[in-house]
């Protein structure tokens, strides 16, 4: 294993889960960023309907995208079970299954997207005045899903094999490419919500083309060929029976919030625009456990491979206990700090005032949050992601939604969809699966042995 892969079945835990951590995060934030920088220049450009827009269009653009990044999540845990098993062949096998899986996919999401467009702005509930340029965001960003499946698909398979760095690299090329591109096409020839839409597509094409340039000329520690380009029904198994449940979770959790938009673009421009912005400061703040959940799955799963659970269990407490004071720090700058972050995207003080009460209410969940993440991680490092979607199916349909529209309904007030339990409803789950499940099985199965070695007897 050359030296930019990290090793995770050896040495100390914390500093290995830091040295991952780390460049994840940044790959993470820069993601982010190259969204943020959207919405950021077309807010300074535009008008609401056109923040509103870019809004709604990122918002299912993000959904999608996090499917397609939960899907490869099952090819991430895969390929680092092979190689912590010492198998490189079977881990090629896996890249190879990966490559054609989701070309498959690429192909057929473009379709569908492009003819649904229109579609997906009315099911949002758009406003009138940014119907229209939803529509045109949605349908250009759709264009360019092959190259975001092509993204997320190699950073997948990098973390799979320890190897954090180059997404990060690739991931900040694309953002530097994406600022200039909205700088000329938004700043310069006014193309507003279509400008922002293309810059953001050829920045991704970019970074895909620098990231095929140099993984041509890195030594990893699988054996892989282009004739492995093709589906091994084991490994495809295996990759479904992981990504099939974090992807249908991830879809869950995404739907209820698009619904929470859609309620919230009932409610006028204004709201609409006031969160779609806290949207994008909220995408940054969850940046942290985000990038400790991708750490921990990889962590384990090289670790489940090797056979050492006691380390995988050690490093999923370790993320915790860091996770939760990195928590106290997110929670004191949304809570306090909310007005003056909206304010870099906007100069509207309506919409300002409305995305600061949404991020007042909301940092209250983050401690919370760095906790269930870390669980979410290491459920999917050992490749039991059934209870993620059983939490995160209930999480959606039974507390967020029907709760987010109850309280706007007597309210009348963003804010207060922030206050639906469903974090602390996630986190009690995850508690009983790690902890109370485990020893009521194991409780049983002693009473069964018990009754089984007495009527024998």
């Amino acid at each position: 294993m050359s030296k930019k892969e990290i090793s995770f079945t050896e040495g100390p835990v914390f500093q290995s889960l830091l040295r991952f951590a780390i460049p994840v995060l940044g790959a993470l934030i820069l993601q982010a960023a190259y969204g943020a920088v959207d919405l950021l220049i077309v807010g300074k450009f535009g008008n609401a309907s056109s923040i509103s827009a870019v809004g709604t269009g990122s918002s299912f653009m993000q959904m999608a995208t996090f499917i397609i990044t939960s899907l490869a999540m099952g090819s991430t845990v895969i390929i680092g079970h092979h190689i912590g098993e010492q198998k490189p062949k079977e881990a090629g096998n896996a890249v190879g299954t990966t490559i054609i899986l989701f070309l498959i996919i690429a192909v057929i999401m473009t379709f569908v997207l492009e003819f649904a467009a229109g579609g997906i702005a009315h099911l949002l509930q758009a406003p009138a005045e940014s119907f229209d340029k939803t529509i045109l965001y949605i349908r250009i960003c759709s264009a360019g899903i092959v190259i975001i499946i092509a993204y997320n698909v190699i950073s997948g398979v990098l973390r799979g094999v320890g190897n954090a760095n180059l997404p990060l690299l690739f991931v900040g090329i694309a953002c530097v490419i994406n600022i200039l591109g909205d700088l000329l096409l938004v700043g310069v020839f006014h193309m507003d919500v279509a400008g922002a839409a293309i810059a953001t597509v050829f920045a991704q094409f970019v970074s895909v083309v620098c990231s095929v340039v140099v993984l041509r000329k890195q030594d990893m520690p699988i054996e892989f060929s282009r004739e492995q380009c093709r589906i091994y029904k084991e490994e495809l198994g295996k990759i479904l029976n992981v990504g099939v449940p974090i992807a249908l979770q991830e879809t869950t959790v995404q739907i209820s919030f698009l619904v929470v938009n859609s309620v919230i673009n009932q409610m006028g421009l204004m709201p609409s625009a006031g969160y779609g912005i806290a949207q994008k400061i909220v995408s940054f703040i969850m940046l942290v456990p985000s990038s400790i959940m991708q750490s921990v799955s990889a962590f384990v799963a090289q670790n489940i491979g090797a056979g050492k659970k006691s380390r995988a269990w050690k490093g999923f407490y370790t993320a915790i206990i860091t996770g939760c004071s990195v928590g106290i720090i997110i929670f004191m700058v949304g809570f306090f700090g909310g007005g003056v972050l909206s304010s870099f995207f906007t100069n509207d003080s309506e919409v300002i005032a409305q995305s600061a009460a949404y991020l007042k209410d909301f940092s209250a969940d983050c401690i919370l949050t760095c906790v269930l993440f870390s669980s979410i991680g290491y459920f999917n490092g050992c490749g039991k992601s059934i209870p993620v979607m059983i939490q995160g199916i209930t999480s959606a349909f039974c507390i967020r939604i029907p709760v987010s529209i109850s309280y706007v309904e007597i309210t009348g007030n963003i804010s207060d969809l922030c206050w639906n339990g469903d974090t602390y409803h996630n986190c009690i789950w995850n508690y009983l699966f790690c902890n109370l499940f485990p020893a009521v099985k194991e409780k049983l199965s002693q009473i069964i042995k018990m009754v089984s070695c007495y009527q024998f007897s």
